[in-house]
């Protein structure tokens, strides 16, 4: 971090902490004081998908905002707090899919989880382990950027479930065909009862061709909606995962010590392809399958702390994500805390046990309302709400 970024850093957080109910306040988040932030992955290739992770940056807009100690990013206690993550709980295995190979996971995830009081979580102990698609050891190529979600993805399964074990399982590629692959791997590994995956493209003829990847009866399959706004990408849009779309978070003077809103990137909509769920059932506007079923923090300018140490654009340590790649191992995190796995009808019968979030919008549906403005009951961008506890799931 170079001397400008720290002096600004330094400056906002000290002139606008603010005091938070349920615990300490959490730093001032950079991207709420005119730091930009920008996605971590670029477009994809067609027949491909892009990581969902956003980075808050340096005020050049590119660089990421990054230091050698934790100074802001919302951290496991307001996340816990936030959701109502019961303590005291014995979760089980928590899966992460993504692209290419993080070499530094273990270690990072090391340092997060001693920064936070976390425990330790290794591959000697068995909690970590770290895969190919195929369940082999011999990694993939070395892609930082989506490094960069790989480390997201892993301190937010810890935030929420300490005490799972994780399987990081690392596709070739980010082609929709690797990804699949690496998601049915994850499926197939011992105790897994719940995959995170924090990626998508544009939906695509024959999409549903792909859905038995994702298909796991018995676990919990959670996919982010994507960070561009009103629109649907695959595979959130298939009717076999938990759709997650994205909120605002911030601390509150109310009885929860939180409220929250949709984020304005967050992706929803209706599938141009794959069919409607009998399971949803509530009013959607939609002839075929609508996103999104739940959500969580999202927004950068609200954003959560993450320690990754393998360079990219020049920058390495602790810095501040979102996107909904953050909500997607959230979610699964408490399903996994919960100790079971679950499809997403339900959470169409649970709706007692989520956050209704009712004010934001992520773009424009002057037809189907719904889709993309946050209000009572089900909408695109928040789905059924945030997590309310576990029992949800």
């Amino acid at each position: 971090m170079n001397h400008r970024a720290r002096t600004a850093a330094a400056v906002f957080a000290a002139a606008f902490a603010i005091a938070a109910p349920a615990v300490a306040a959490p730093p001032v988040q950079p991207g709420q004081q005119g730091f930009p932030h920008r996605p971590v992955c670029g477009p994809p290739a067609h027949g491909a998908a892009r990581c969902h992770a956003e980075v808050v940056t340096e005020p050049d807009g590119v660089t990421p905002l990054a230091g050698a100690t934790y100074t802001s990013g919302l951290r496991p206690a307001d996340l816990q707090s936030a959701y109502k993550i019961p303590s005291g709980l014995t979760g089980a295995t928590i899966a992460i899919v993504d692209a290419y190979h993080l070499p530094t996971a273990e270690n990072d995830l090391g340092v997060y989880r001693s920064q936070f009081g976390l425990g330790a979580c290794t591959a000697a102990s068995g909690c970590f382990r770290q895969i190919n698609e195929a369940g082999g050891t011999t990694p993939p190529a070395i892609d930082a950027g989506w490094g960069q979600e790989i480390a997201l993805d892993l301190d937010m399964a810890s935030a929420i479930c300490a005490s799972c074990n994780i399987v990081l399982v690392e596709a070739n590629s980010a082609s929709m065909s690797d990804l699949g692959a690496a998601a049915d791997t994850a499926a197939a590994q011992p105790g897994v009862v719940a995959i995170s995956n924090s990626y998508g493209g544009n939906e695509f003829t024959g999409e549903n061709s792909y859905d038995a990847y994702y298909t796991h009866p018995g676990q919990t399959v959670t996919v982010s909606s994507g960070d561009y706004g009103y629109g649907v990408q695959y595979p959130a849009a298939s009717p076999a995962v938990m759709a997650v779309g994205g909120t605002s978070l911030r601390t509150a003077a109310n009885a929860r010590g939180w409220t929250e809103s949709a984020w304005s990137g967050a992706g929803s909509g209706c599938s141009a392809v794959e069919p409607k769920p009998s399971w949803q059932t509530v009013t959607t506007q939609c002839a075929r399958r609508a996103v999104t079923d739940v959500s969580a923090v999202a927004d950068p300018n609200t954003g959560v702390a993450v320690y990754d140490s393998t360079p990219y654009s020049g920058a390495s340590g602790w810095m501040v994500f979102g996107g909904t790649s953050a909500a997607a191992p959230i979610v699964a995190a408490a399903s996994a805390l919960a100790g079971h796995g679950v499809g997403p009808s339900n959470l169409y019968t649970h709706t007692s046990s989520l956050f209704d979030v009712t004010s934001g919008s992520n773009g424009r549906c002057r037809r189907t309302p719904v889709l993309c403005a946050a209000g009572t009951g089900w909408d695109g961008p928040t789905g059924l709400g945030t997590p309310n506890g576990l029992g949800a799931f």
